[in-house]
């Protein structure tokens, strides 16, 4: 995520489907508590918030 890739780029990196990817990036959206919104921009709050903690 933090180099902007889409789900199905993670995936075929991480050898696993689609729909694990977006289950443990929404698991890691609850846990930053990015609530689900129209905006469009959790993915970078989240890996802002993951940059923040380093």
């Amino acid at each position: 995520m933090a180099e902007g890739h889409d789900n199905t780029m993670i995936a075929k990196t991480l050898v696993v489907t689609d729909r694990s990817v977006s289950k443990h990036i929404a698991n890691v959206f609850l846990k930053l508590g990015l609530p689900p919104s129209d905006s469009g921009h959790r993915r970078v709050l989240a890996v802002l918030a993951y940059l923040n903690n380093q």
